[in-house]
């Protein structure tokens, strides 16, 4: 087994981890105290290519392994969580399933345009009563003429303050669950569309989030994949989605990890730092020791991303084991700082707010273990 990056891999996870360090996380406390949405490091880091890792480069995408995908995102997260989390939704959600399903006109319209910056996309799946349960689509795609009539209403839509194209789910066939949805590629400048304002999140700020009110008609040409296989198509989308959503808490824990060493060997209580007492010692340990481990299973999982038609038992594994211990690791990282941390504006406070979203979006933890558990009962 060969658990080694190849030359081509370590040498990108080297410059994306430049390019954070040095474009944005000098941004990273701003985009969190304004909660607006940073175009400026989007379009910086479209010309890294990080919005289109795993696109061919036919269609204007960087054409990376998924590996190397995951190892941006973690070291983008590392920096900001939102911009991880804004790449992610462009990358997994929206371009990649237009990769993977659209027809060549769709591909020719959007991929270029999301791969170079042009364009951000979003997802809209969740609804009031579809998060978890997201095979309970309230929102319809009637027939209309040459094409739908889509009417409903997408809750905490990612990107949506600046996208220009989401792929939105509809009941086709009311009643049916996943039988019965189909996936649309709408542009969000379409008549109909209503953006509103959420409320404001504990963290993750700056991602864009909107609900989308829609009355829209659409054509049988913005038809993404066959119809009534939308849901599949979610789900689909959702395997790469979790495994970068592992990577972005990797990226969190570990910059909590690298708060807590700085300030371990800085900090000196009678006379010593506090690194040389035992219970900092095993709080350290712990952090290192439950990252380490869920970093082997997220490229586990990118890995069989590469090789496999199916790797949601692989994508839950790494998100639920990635974004636990990333939440130890700010929770642990939040107990050695005590008063230099636990204040509005620290980065560990910051870390501590965002590190929380991963283990509720794109499947809680607790769907996760559901996925895991299908998986291992069906194979024993």
């Amino acid at each position: 087994m060969n658990l080694e990056l190849t030359p081509e891999q370590e040498s990108f996870k080297q410059s994306i981890g430049t390019f954070a360090r040095e474009v944005v996380a000098p941004r990273a406390a701003a985009i969190d105290e304004a909660g607006e949405f940073p175009i400026d490091v989007i379009r910086a880091a479209a010309g890294r290519g990080l919005l289109g890792v795993t696109i061919p480069p036919a269609w204007g995408g960087a054409g990376r392994d998924y590996v190397s995908y995951a190892l941006a995102i973690e070291a983008v997260a590392r920096a900001s969580a939102t911009v991880a989390v804004v790449l992610s939704v462009t990358n997994s959600l929206v371009a990649e399933l237009i990769a993977h399903a659209g027809r060549v006109p769709q591909k020719e319209r959007w991929l270029r345009r999301l791969a170079s910056g042009e364009a951000i996309g979003a997802f809209a799946l969740s609804e009031t009563d579809a998060g978890t349960d997201a095979a309970n689509q309230q929102t319809k795609a009637v027939r209309s003429g040459v094409g739908y009539r889509i009417t409903g209403r997408k809750v905490w839509v990612a990107n949506a303050d600046a996208a220009a194209v989401a792929i939105v789910f509809a009941a086709t066939r009311p009643g049916l669950r996943g039988q019965g949805v189909t996936a649309f590629l709408v542009p969000m400048d379409t008549p109909g569309i209503t953006r509103r304002a959420r409320n404001d999140s504990l963290g993750v700020r700056g991602l864009g989030c909107m609900d989308l009110d829609l009355d829209v008609a659409v054509g049988d040409d913005q038809v993404l994949g066959p119809v009534d296989q939308g849901f599949r198509l979610a789900m689909w989308a959702l395997e790469g989605g979790r495994i970068a959503i592992a990577a972005q808490a990797l990226g969190i824990g570990e910059a909590a990890l690298d708060e807590a060493l700085v300030y371990a060997k800085g900090r000196e209580t009678f006379g010593r730092p506090i690194a040389n007492y035992q219970a900092i010692q095993w709080m350290l340990a712990d952090m290192a020791t439950e990252l380490a481990a869920a970093r082997m299973l997220t490229l586990k999982a990118a890995a069989a991303k590469i090789r496999q038609e199916k790797s949601a038992l692989e994508a839950a594994m790494a998100k639920l084991a990635a974004s636990e211990a990333a939440h130890k690791a700010a929770d642990k990282a939040m107990q050695i700082l005590a008063s230099a941390g636990y204040r509005r504006g620290s980065v560990v406070e910051r870390l501590f707010r965002d590190v929380r979203a991963t283990e509720i979006y794109q499947g809680t933890s607790e769907a996760q273990r559901m996925i895991i558990a299908a998986n291992v009962l069906a194979n024993a």
